[in-house]
């Protein structure tokens, strides 16, 4: 049915796009310096403030009594400081509500701006103030530090408007972020999001530039903060691998304040020195580490103040070492590796076409796979709707503040449940629409690959480096589709198996980065659905997606095609002679030789 010289020969386009891809790589952009000394910056000043206020503030679960009463000492401090009459800020605070970790609460933002000598688009610096445990005082160095750089940039005249943010929801849903993204005008040059300072323990990278969206902060911004560290801070801040930046473009999750920045359009970067994992509840914290990170943020301020604004695109591509990748040729790279199966597949299908096979038949029959996907979906939406699991925030959960108990374990188990009992209903669905609940066709493998090249082509279109988890999927499932190369029980499911591969990795480093177990890792999944982090459209590709595997499960444990004979779709009537149907001579008729007999 499928044809393996068409296979082979269709690579040919890849060794053309690969050459293409070398001749595209760039250099990556200079970061921005500054010749300002960052001394002004007092790591013992700072330190001593976030231990007082660790004890004054001990409780700030977002909302709380003791993050709003943290807020006024902020605006308090920060007006404290004077008006822009005699080179201090204007204070604001900015109240609304949003979903935390709590559900949904009133939340505060206290913003404070000092203009700066030229119209050039303003600097941000970040911190949120809420953390899910007492104390918490890793992740209070934010706000200590973001206090310290405010009495510093106070006293010094700036060419760009500096704006001092701090918010509160940073532990879950990025309330705050995403509300002054949303409401405050800008445009803004870049964002330093304040994360934890003063930690003992070191997770690279330090500078995290991922965002909610596809693509992640500049080359240029990263650059600029990863030299001010080096140079400030005395460490290697380290930088984002091509694992991970591959996995940020194909799946957009990340728990800091920069994500719903960099998503606003706000290119931004945040500073952590426990990375993207970010901060326990029980860390120690170091005074020579707040005064190290606090300098180097304050020399990347400077060097950004007096540099050229900074690049607002989102980096797309992949940057490796000294080189970068341009977004256009990942699409071309991805996009003639899905080339050999989709002529492959319209070969087969035009095959299936004169044999009059029911490929439309199995190509619903596949969609259908995905009905019991859908239905657990479904089923944890509207555990949320009713609210039985909580409003879920719609930004991911810092992974301190997420728990996993006795409810959220019932919740998992319940939505498996629910996938299982949809999976018994499934042969009685496909009955009543007339439909077989095994595959018996050669034409059942054309309709599975049919509809996972088109789910292969929409991904690809949305997102090329999304489509890579597709891609060892719609290459494998051409030997299970085809029942003359179709292996053995086992060995199909092995290469089903390995069609997952991506997404085992994809897992895999979002599990080590966040520090998630299976159960941990399984209720965040739960949480991205309900709280809308995954849109109905992703959603519905992934429940698709599955519904293909499944269906190649089904067809793999199918072994072989029905005889000739059998009065399945596979008998054709013979109306060519030839070499296939030659029975030697005498085959067309009688012969001189037999006559004379």
């Amino acid at each position: 049915m499928l044809n393996g010289r068409l296979y082979r020969a269709a690579f040919l386009p890849f060794v053309f796009a690969l050459a293409i891809a070398a001749f595209s790589l760039t250099g990556r952009p200079s970061p921005l310096h500054t010749t300002l000394a960052p001394d002004a910056f007092e790591g013992q000043r700072a330190f001593s403030e976030l231990t007082s206020l660790a004890a004054e503030f001990p409780n700030r679960r977002p909302g709380s009594r003791g993050d709003q009463a943290l807020a006024g000492y902020v605006a308090g401090a920060l007006r404290g400081l004077g008006g822009t009459a005699g080179g201090g800020f204007t204070v604001r605070t900015r109240h609304f509500t949003a979903q935390t970790i709590d559900g949904e609460r009133a939340l505060t933002t206290v913003i404070a701006s000092r203009p700066g000598s030229t119209g050039a688009r303003p600097i941000v610096i970040l911190a949120h103030r809420d953390a899910p445990s007492a104390g918490a005082r890793a992740e209070l160095s934010a706000t200590a530090a973001l206090l310290e750089l405010a009495r510093v940039l106070a006293a010094r005249e700036t060419q760009r408007t500096i704006v001092l943010v701090s918010t509160s929801g940073g532990t879950g849903g990025d309330g705050g972020a995403a509300d002054f993204a949303a409401f405050d005008h800008g445009p803004f040059d870049a964002a330093i999001v304040l994360g934890d300072l003063a930690g003992a323990r070191q997770r690279k990278p330090l500078v995290v530039p991922f965002s909610d969206g596809y693509g992640s902060a500049s080359v240029q911004l990263q650059r600029t903060v990863d030299d001010a560290i080096r140079q400030e801070g005395g460490s290697d801040p380290g930088a984002p691998s091509a694992i991970g930046q591959l996995a940020h473009l194909t799946f957009p999750l990340t728990v800091g304040e920069q994500g719903p920045l960099n998503a606003a359009g706000i290119p931004a970067v945040l500073v952590q020195v426990s990375g993207e994992h970010g901060p326990s509840s029980s860390d120690r914290v170091s005074e020579t580490r707040l005064e190290g990170l606090g300098r180097s943020v304050l020399s990347a301020v400077d060097a950004l103040d007096s540099g050229p604004d900074v690049p607002s695109a989102m980096q797309t591509g992949l940057l490796l070492a000294p080189k970068m990748i341009p977004a256009w040729a990942l699409r071309l790279l991805v996009g003639t590796l899905l080339l050999p199966p989709l002529i492959v597949v319209a070969d087969g299908l035009a095959r299936a076409r004169r044999r009059r096979l029911a490929v439309a038949r199995w190509s619903l029959w596949t969609l259908l796979c995905a009905t019991p996907f859908m239905a657990a979906a479904l089923f944890a939406f509207l555990l949320g709707v009713v609210g039985i699991i909580g409003a879920a925030p719609g930004e991911p959960i810092a992974p301190d503040a997420l728990s996993f108990g006795a409810s959220s374990a019932t919740t998992v188990v319940a939505v498996l449940l629910v996938l299982a009992l949809a999976w018994l209903l499934w042969p009685m669905l496909v009955r009543r629409l007339g439909l077989s609940a095994r595959p018996a066709s050669d034409a059942a493998g054309v309709g599975m690959l049919l509809v996972l090249l088109a789910l292969a082509l929409v991904v690809w279109i949305a997102n090329p480096v999304a489509a890579l988890l597709l891609l060892p999927g719609v290459h494998l499932w051409l030997l299970i589709a085809s029942p003359e190369l179709r292996p053995r029980p086992l060995a199909a499911i092995a290469l089903i198996a390995a069609g997952f591969l991506p997404l085992a990795l994809l897992v895999a480093f979002y599990a080590d980065q966040l520090g998630l177990g299976p159960g941990r890792l399984a209720w965040m999944a739960v949480l991205l659905v309900v709280g809308g982090h995954v849109g109905f459209p992703a959603a519905l590709l992934w429940m698709l997606s599955l519904g293909c595997a499944a269906a190649a499960v089904m067809l793999a444990l199918t072994v072989g095609s029905p005889p000739l004979g059998s009065g399945g779709e596979n008998d054709d009537e013979i109306t060519i002679r030839g070499p296939l149907s030659y029975a030697g001579p005498g085959s067309l008729g009688g012969t001189e030789s037999a006559l004379r007999r």
